[in-house]
C-alpha cells in the first residue's frame, strides 16, 4: 500500500508535491496501521503480525480506520491531487468492508490488499501493470501453502479488494 500511494502520488502530478502527498497518505494508511499491529504483537494483545485470530482483527482495524480518516482529512485540507485523495477513500472503503466482513467471516485480507492493488495499478498505469498480477498470485499461493486460508477465502478477499478498485475508478 505504501508503494502504491507513492506511485499514485507521483503519477498524479509527476512532481515532488504529488509524491509528498502520497508519502503523507502512506504514513496514515500504511505506517501507522503497521505500527498498531506491531505494538499489539509486542504487548501480547495480538498473536502475530498476520493477525490470524479473527476476533483479534477488530481493534487494530478500527484504530487503522481512525488513522486513515485523519489522513484523509489532512489530505483534503492540503488539497491533495485527485488520484491520491481517491486512493485513500478507496482504501477507507476497503478497510470498512474488511472490518464488516471479518466480524462474521474469515477472509484473506492479504488478498484483498493484493487484488485491490493490482486492479488500481491497472486503472492508473494500464496494461504495463499486468505483471503485478503475478505478485498477487504469489501472495495467494503463499496463503494456501501456509494453510492460512481456503481458496474460497482467497477469492472472497480478492473480490473485496475490487470494492476499493471500484471506488477508486469512480472517484479518480
Amino acid at each position: 500500500m505504501v508503494a502504491l500511494l507513492l506511485l499514485v502520488g507521483w503519477h498524479s502530478t509527476t512532481s515532488w508535491a504529488g509524491l509528498g502527498r502520497g508519502l503523507l497518505a502512506a504514513l496514515f494508511c500504511g505506517v501507522v496501521p503497521i505500527g498498531i499491529i506491531a505494538l499489539g504483537v509486542r504487548r501480547g494483545a495480538l498473536t502475530d503480525q498476520h493477525v490470524r485470530v479473527r476476533r483479534q482483527r477488530v481493534l487494530p482495524m478500527a484504530l487503522s480506520l481512525v488513522s486513515v480518516l485523519a489522513g484523509l482529512a489532512l489530505l483534503h485540507v492540503l488539497g491533495a491531487p485527485r488520484q491520491v485523495f481517491a486512493l485513500v477513500v478507496a482504501m477507507l472503503v476497503g478497510l470498512v468492508s474488511s472490518l464488516l466482513v471479518t466480524v462474521a467471516r474469515q477472509i484473506s485480507i492479504h488478498m484483498s490488499v493484493a487484488g485491490g492493488t493490482v486492479m488500481i495499478l491497472l486503472l492508473v498505469l494500464g496494461t504495463p501493470a499486468l505483471p503485478a498480477a503475478l505478485i498477487a498470485a504469489a501472495v495467494g499461493w503463499s496463503r494456501l501453502v501456509l494453510q492460512a486460508h481456503t481458496p474460497a477465502q482467497l477469492l472472497a478477499g480478492t473480490a473485496l479488494g475490487g470494492t476499493a478498485a471500484l471506488t477508486f475508478a469512480l472517484l479518480s
